[in-house]
């Protein structure tokens, strides 16, 4: 069944710039385009263009960047209530456009600034998803206030969720980003993770699907997505199905996601899900442009 809210999403809200052009490195880029970004930002926007009720918990500081992104939700339908200006300043992005692995480098600035104050406690028996991602854990005080969120929402029946974007750049201890991960397992958890984020934080270039999907099923995960550049999986540990998988550009699996988490509030089966979630990363419409669920239902019919 679903709650008034559909999804409350938590952790970094910030500024991309995005190389206009495919390339490999950040050097070879001279033209870059500005668009709002943080995964769980996107997550937001996402959900609500497919017609759900999106929350959004961030920090962005008091400058014009920050209210450019504040605007921008705000004409996503996007509840910004629970986003917060710090003094820190708004955190900004380089990343290079890519058909796989993007290059990037951030600079932090307010993002890791969320405080346990920001949270709707008293509204998460009313919240159907909690999502965050490694990024938002990967530095304090943002790591510990949205593991006490997360706990206190898999305490009131929300269905937790983790996408694993690790980054050595943003995360360099490997160690404390698996037990930041492991920590978010424990709450029954979804997790998404790519083949390129399972490389990098587990340092195995040759990953089986089924034994990512097991890896975080015995750290007490409850579902599993797996993408790569050809096939995504999905498992719960009564049942596994693969799929063909195309994954076509920048931003494909936070796609990905919005689809699969929008099929599962639906009451679709796991394999229903992955079929909607690819659906909705091969199309990866820009955030401008108009989805809805009839077109990412279509191959449901």
């Amino acid at each position: 069944m679903r709650r008034t809210i559909d999804i409350l999403s938590a952790g970094e809200l910030l500024v991309d710039f995005i190389t206009a052009e495919f390339v490999q490195t950040i050097d070879e880029g001279t033209l870059f385009r500005r668009i709002p970004g943080g995964n769980p930002a996107v997550m937001a926007i996402n959900m609500a263009r497919l017609g759900n009720k999106a929350m959004l918990a961030g920090t962005v500081g008091n400058d014009d960047m920050g209210g450019v992104l504040i605007n921008h939700l705000n004409r996503s339908g996007v509840d910004t209530s629970c986003v917060a200006r710090v003094e820190e300043p708004t955190t900004l992005m380089l990343a290079t456009r890519s058909a796989a692995v993007s290059n990037l480098q951030v600079y932090r600035g307010a993002d890791s600034m969320l405080s346990i104050r920001q949270f709707p406690f008293q509204s998460f028996e009313n919240i159907g998803v909690f999502h965050t991602t490694c990024f938002a854990l990967s530095k304090n005080p943002s790591q510990h206030v949205i593991l006490q969120a997360a706990e206190r929402a898999q305490r009131a029946g929300c269905l937790v969720s983790i996408d694993v974007n690790y980054s050595e750049k943003i995360f360099p201890d490997r160690i404390e980003a698996k037990k930041a991960v492991s920590e978010i397992c424990r709450f029954k958890a979804l997790v998404k993770i790519s083949n390129a984020d399972w490389k990098r934080l587990y340092e195995d270039d040759a990953p089986s699907p089924e034994a990512v999907i097991e890896h975080f099923l015995k750290i007490g995960a409850s579902q599993v997505c797996f993408t790569s550049e050809t096939g995504c999986w999905a498992g719960n540990g009564d049942e596994v199905h693969a799929l063909a998988y195309r994954q076509n550009a920048t931003g494909s699996g936070d796609a990905f996601l919005a689809g699969y988490l929008t099929a599962r509030l639906d009451d679709k089966s796991l394999l229903d899900a992955a079929i909607v979630g690819r659906r909705m990363a091969e199309l990866n419409l820009p955030l401008t442009e108009k989805v809805t669920r009839e077109q990412i239902y279509e191959e449901l019919a």
